[in-house]
């Protein structure tokens, strides 16, 4: 999701068909942000709308450095951050190498799928380190600093989620090893 200067220069003037190519093209993938965050639907699209009415509001303040994409994700998180914040869920969370490798790709997209959708298990605050730290690969600091929590405590929740993650997992290999043994 790059777009030309000249493109992001028309969204910068208001013009409402580029924004609104800018919004189609890029909020499944924004969406999928969102869900990370919060697993209800409703809300997920909430934020994901807060969250362009913020881009659009602030792409004057883009300065084309670094990816535009990032840019734009980091508004969606940051969007995303802020309803857990109101709703008063105090986040902690983390996992591991076998976690980050099913991200970088490593695996097919079903089991992608199937760890995420075990992820998205998570008590919140485990599921919001957690992503903020693998999948969108903040430092612990940085989350401590967002989530203004310290970055023991960031650390802590990351351990946390991969042991509960390790558990979860370790229950689904046995249950298809015995399936299998059948």
């Amino acid at each position: 999701m790059e777009f030309s200067k000249e493109f992001l220069d028309k969204i910068k003037k208001g013009d409402r068909i580029s924004q609104r190519i800018l919004y189609e093209t890029s909020s499944a993938k924004m969406y999928g942000v969102c869900l990370r965050y919060v697993s209800n639907p409703d809300i997920a699209k909430d934020i994901l709308h807060d969250g362009f009415v913020k881009v659009l509001t602030s792409i004057k303040s883009y300065r084309s450095e670094g990816s535009f994409e990032g840019w734009v994700r980091r508004i969606i998180v940051n969007t995303a951050l802020e309803y857990l914040r109101q709703r008063d869920n105090h986040l902690e969370v983390g996992l591991d190498y076998a976690s980050n490798k099913l991200i970088e790709g490593e695996s097919n997209g079903h089991d992608l799928n199937f760890f995420l959708a075990i992820v998205g298990e998570l008590p919140p605050q485990y599921k919001t380190v957690f992503n903020l730290y693998v999948i969108d690969d903040y430092t612990h600091s940085e989350i401590a600093e967002m989530l203004d929590i310290t970055e023991s405590t960031s650390k802590s929740n990351y351990s946390r989620a991969k042991a509960i993650l390790r558990e979860k997992l370790e229950k689904v290999t046995e249950f298809k090893y015995e399936e299998f043994v059948r």
